[in-house]
């Protein structure tokens, strides 16, 4: 199918927004009264579910290829969005047996099937044959973490640079501190323990009881469980899985007398810092870092057992996309520090192997000298993010979308909302979401409170 979007980025001509490829499909589908419908759920062990269903077009012949990269591609999305190890597919047999020849050993999708099957589910992922009507009901689990900020709290965040602690006495902060740590490549798991319980001691000092704990952390945490985590990559897997793992809730029960302690993601703490902020729900945040990172607050105000790795998701359907170098997949890397390193060549910048971190710090300061070629970089950026808010809209129901991170910073960050906002008016006019920043007060403080809000007092 031939896409054309309306607004083209500069530095990447050939991008396929994968809102506009899906919408096309889709259309075809529509406009076709031979075309069949597919019913997909997405499963876990612990019986939550996520469906999804569409319209395939008659699966012969040039067809076969567009109904497989539709399904693929959205699949591909779903499990870094919702999460899940079990994928049941009912009314295409031919398209559950492409998925199984692609999420398995050998597979071209064999990076997700093992990272997202094992090191996060416990068990590879598997595509099975059902009939519809033995498809399981949607349901997305009972975890409504958050907004809860009575009694005196701890909250807490574990970064790769320090490690943030606060004594919260209802949903005020009395007290905060940073400690510089340096997690990466420590092999000890004791250095980590006995790091995160220092910064608890630190901040409960200044209260007189903790009556809850709540924290965030990078990586993938479920109930409150590190499955992978950037900050332990020094630690051998049998040692996460004996000890950090579970540090959490070690913690709780041998330090802190088993009262209510809670531990998400990074990304889930920003994003129910930035509501809690602006008042409102419905809210998307993106973290534009070293990768990208992503939180959503639903419109009930909750946050919810999702995965929300939006830095797997892919957004763009060009045979020529940015390449992951984990997973050999195509369609990432658009939103982050690793975008900027991507398109500084074609903007005109020779960096000859700089490291990522350095790069960005290049182009931030060649942009604030009014360099064409940064600002480039910034409005191809700004043009991928636009696209992407819209596709992310089809997954989430947003209102508002945080916007923060390291390439967000300076008036390159600016560059990149106008550009996004100008994609959004152009070509997604009903779509009403609003981009924001954090408010200094929220930068300060935000994420503390947040991370404190999430249990609820027994």
């Amino acid at each position: 199918m031939n896409i054309q979007p309306k607004i083209t980025p500069v530095l990447d001509p050939g991008f396929v927004p994968a809102i506009l490829w899906n919408q096309a499909f889709e259309a075809k589908a529509a406009a076709d009264p031979a075309s069949h419908q597919v019913d997909i759920a997405l499963t876990r062990n612990d019986g939550t579910c996520f469906r999804w269903s569409g319209k395939l077009l008659p699966h012969t012949g040039e067809n076969v290829a567009l109904n497989e990269k539709y399904v693929e591609r959205i699949v591909k999305f779903l499990l870094w969005q919702k999460g899940g190890n079990i994928i049941l597919v009912a009314g295409d047999d031919a398209i559950a047996d492409m998925l199984a020849s692609r999420y398995c050993k050998g597979g071209a999708r064999e990076f997700d099937w093992d990272f997202i099957g094992k090191k996060i589910y416990g068990s590879p992922i598997e595509v099975k044959k059902v009939a519809v009507e033995d498809l399981p009901a949607e349901y997305s689990g009972s975890m409504t973490l958050g907004r809860n900020l009575d009694g005196y709290r701890i909250g807490f965040d574990l970064g790769g640079s320090d490690r943030k602690c606060a004594a919260v006495v209802n949903g005020e902060v009395v007290y905060s501190e940073e400690v510089v740590w340096d997690p990466y490549f420590q092999k000890d798991p004791q250095y980590h323990i006995e790091g995160i319980q220092d910064s608890l001691e630190r901040a409960a000092a200044h209260l007189p009881r903790v009556d809850a704990i709540g924290g965030s952390s990078a990586g993938v945490i479920i109930n409150s469980e590190v499955r992978t985590s950037s900050l332990f990559r020094g630690v051998s897997q049998e040692d996460i899985e004996k000890t950090l793992g579970k540090v959490f809730r070690t913690l709780q029960k041998e330090k802190w007398n088993s009262i209510p302690f809670e531990v998400v993601n990074d990304g889930e703490v920003t994003a129910l810092a930035g509501a809690m902020g602006m008042n409102d729900n419905a809210v998307l945040g993106v973290a534009m870092g070293t990768s990208e990172a992503a939180g959503y607050v639903d419109p009930e105000g909750h946050i919810k057992p999702w995965l929300n790795e939006l830095a797997f998701a892919p957004v763009d359907y060009s045979e020529e996309g940015g390449v992951d170098e984990w997973s050999k997949d195509m369609g990432a890397l658009y939103f982050s520090q690793q975008a900027v390193a991507r398109l500084a060549p074609r903007a005109g910048f020779q960096f000859d192997g700089m490291p990522f971190p350095e790069q960005l710090k290049k182009v931030q300061a060649a942009m604030a000298e009014g360099d064409e070629r940064a600002r480039r970089i910034y409005e191809t950026i700004g043009v991928h993010f636009g696209y992407a808010i819209a596709h992310y809209a089809r997954f989430y129901d947003i209102r508002n979308l945080l916007f923060l991170g390291r390439v967000a910073s300076g008036d390159g960050g600016q560059i990149i909302i106008d550009k996004a906002e100008e994609v959004l008016r152009t070509e997604f006019p009903e779509l009403k979401i609003q981009l924001r920043v954090p408010d200094e007060k929220t930068k300060r403080h935000g994420q503390a409170v947040a991370a404190a809000s999430l249990p609820a007092l027994a």
